[in-house]
């Protein structure tokens, strides 16, 4: 395990490096990150200032959900995106020399793109949650501190496992299916509201299927000290975040699957 962190921190050093070598382009597109999702962030604030609420929910509690699908996703971006670019190692060949490697093939791809510019959505996340959490009056204890980074984790294996689902079917179809982009970035859109003000089927979908409500929704409710709006048990609320870590590793067996079945394009 050690080696491993050793040579992942290597990989990272050298994507690190190759990404500053151009620092001004750097900057601006970090900043670029930070300014999108500031203006998200500042349109939803302006509805809600418009329109008082949103059902029952205000924007502080609201802006806790939001805060913490874009700290997770921009955590799964930056150190998964590797499987999000895989298809162009399907196609021109590159794939085959990691097969020759004694490592993981999961290991070397994610490794192979890691993307710092993504800190300009983690700073704005980071920034709504605080502020939601600091002046949105609730009841917090050390449990609720400790749910947060929970549900943070949970939210970047869930979204990182997408990823590599999305990598899987390009072992069968060459290039990524768009089809998969709206569970990813359609699920960090459905996931900064409340799930509660969908329709029961995507309700289901979302927390059955891909379980993004239980690394948001459900740990939220808890975090917010409102387990009767997410109409589950108050335990499961708790635990809910340990299904964006299962989510991943079968996602990752799915990954064998598709390795097992990969056929050269003979590029």
């Amino acid at each position: 395990m050690a080696r491993l962190v050793r040579l992942y921190m290597h990989y990272a050093g050298i994507s690190i490096r190759s990404q500053m070598q151009y620092r001004a382009s750097f900057a601006m597109a970090a900043t670029g990150h930070l300014v999108v999702t500031g203006f998200d962030f500042a349109a939803l604030a302006v509805l809600f200032r418009r329109f008082g609420s949103l059902v029952e929910w205000s924007l502080h509690e609201v802006a806790v959900l939001y805060g913490i699908t874009h700290v997770a996703f921009a955590l799964a971006e930056a150190f998964a995106r590797g499987f999000d670019v895989f298809p162009a190692m399907v196609r021109d060949g590159s794939f085959d020399r990691l097969l020759l490697r004694p490592l993981s093939t999961a290991f070397q791809v994610a490794a192979s793109e890691i993307q710092l510019m993504r800190i300009g959505r983690l700073t704005q996340g980071l920034a709504v949650l605080g502020w939601a959490l600091a002046t949105g009056g609730f009841s917090l204890g050390l449990a609720h501190w400790l749910l947060v980074p929970l549900a943070i984790l949970g939210g970047a294996c869930l979204f990182s496992g997408l990823f590599v689902l999305s990598g899987v079917l390009s072992f069968w179809t060459i290039e990524t299916l768009e089809v998969v982009n709206t569970v990813t970035y359609g699920g960090v859109e459905a996931t900064q509201y409340p799930l509660s003000i969908y329709r029961p089927w995507f309700r289901h979908l979302f927390t059955f299927v891909v379980p993004l409500a239980c690394v948001n929704f459900l740990p939220g409710a808890a975090l917010m000290g409102m387990p009767e709006r997410a109409g589950a048990p108050e335990w499961c609320l708790w635990l809910a975040p340990f299904a964006g870590v299962l989510f991943l590793l079968a996602s990752l067996q799915v990954w064998r699957v598709g390795v097992r079945h990969y056929t050269s394009t003979g590029s």
